[in-house]
């Protein structure tokens, strides 16, 4: 064990289900007591914490792939932080773990459920995004579920965020023909070629997706990675060459909407074109962690991918950093940093 112990910790309740756009009053800022850790258990001083599209799901009170946030309950979500008392074997004070028990500032978490990270190998920050659960989607959802080969022509929705940003640069590294993303500003745009190393990239907000598309993609794409849906789904069904795929990892454009959104008006073509379009979620790909530590870390230190994260400081600020990820305020991982 170790020295005193903080007595109290702030921490992010639901309180309402949001319709539609969540609001500030849907949520609350409460302080909790912090005790010593069972056994078994380590106390946690985040340090950093995530906000991610998926989390606005759970925030409705719907049967899904996660159970929804408890009401008046401390929210869930990717976080790292340093061990200030231990009650368990493996995990020393000081010790740097990656955990679940987001949105607050000290985390009392089942040694089970902590990894221990190295802060020598990368920014702690990074085990959120790049080398995290965000990588690992990209990775995953690239060469595994979209079947990704050499010479495959990609397009990316979403681009700059934090997955996708990821994705267009490691069909690059593996050798795809050409990549093209779509991002919501001009800067984002910019920032794909110049940074990333995008072959092409438009801005969805200044013209029809499937014209721009077109224009970026003459030949076709092989490989579309969703994050938006929508109309960016419909552009990319057109534009899918013979057999092309499509990985579903995110439709954030319709998280926030109170009634049905419709379909693509054009899935009859999936039928002549043998089109593949699969939905996935990171947690099918644990198998690959291994091999996508090993890869990611390796282009990392060569500088041969590069990441963007945006921070946004202090745990009160934690619901404006959610609902700016939303707007697409971020450039890369959006991160609460406590440090």
């Amino acid at each position: 064990m170790s020295a005193a112990l903080p007595t109290s910790s702030r921490e992010w309740h639901l309180v309402a289900r949001p319709h539609g756009w969540p609001k500030a009053e849907d949520f609350a800022l409460r302080e909790a007591p912090v005790t010593a850790p069972g056994e078994g258990r380590v106390l946690v001083r985040n340090l950093y914490f995530s906000v991610d599209p998926y989390m606005r799901g759970r925030m409705n009170d719907v049967k899904s792939y996660t159970p929804p946030f408890k009401l008046d309950h401390p929210m869930e979500g990717g976080a790292v932080g340093e061990v200030i008392a231990s009650n368990a074997e493996g995990l020393a004070v000081g010790d740097h773990v990656l955990h679940g028990l987001g949105w607050r500032e000290y985390a009392d978490v089942p040694a089970e459920h902590a990894v221990k990270v190295d802060a020598s190998l990368a920014p702690l920050s990074a085990y959120l995004g790049v080398l995290g659960m965000t990588g690992l989607t990209a990775y995953a959802g690239l060469f595994e579920v979209a079947s990704f080969k050499e010479g495959d022509v990609v397009f990316v929705s979403g681009a700059a965020g934090a997955v996708g940003s990821q994705v267009g640069q490691m069909a690059k590294l593996k050798g795809a023909s050409r990549v093209i993303g779509s991002a919501g500003s001009d800067e984002k745009v910019k920032l794909l070629v110049e940074e990333y190393g995008f072959d092409a990239a438009f801005n969805y907000k200044n013209g029809p997706v499937a014209e721009q598309l077109r224009e970026a993609a003459p030949d076709g794409i092989d490989v579309y990675f969703d994050n938006v849906g929508g109309e960016h789904l419909e552009a990319a069904i057109s534009s899918l060459n013979l057999h092309g795929r499509v990985t579903v990892c995110g439709m954030i454009a319709q998280y926030n909407a109170t009634e049905p959104t419709p379909g693509p008006r054009n899935l009859a073509l999936v039928i002549g074109k043998r089109l593949r379009i699969q939905g996935m979620l990171v947690g099918d790909h644990a198998a690959l962690q291994p091999q996508f530590v090993q890869d990611v870390a390796g282009w990392l230190a060569s500088g041969e991918l590069k990441y963007r994260e945006t921070f946004v400081e202090g745990i009160e600020n934690g619901f404006d950093a959610f609902t700016g990820l939303l707007r697409g305020e971020n450039t890369g991982k959006m991160i609460v940093s406590l440090a």
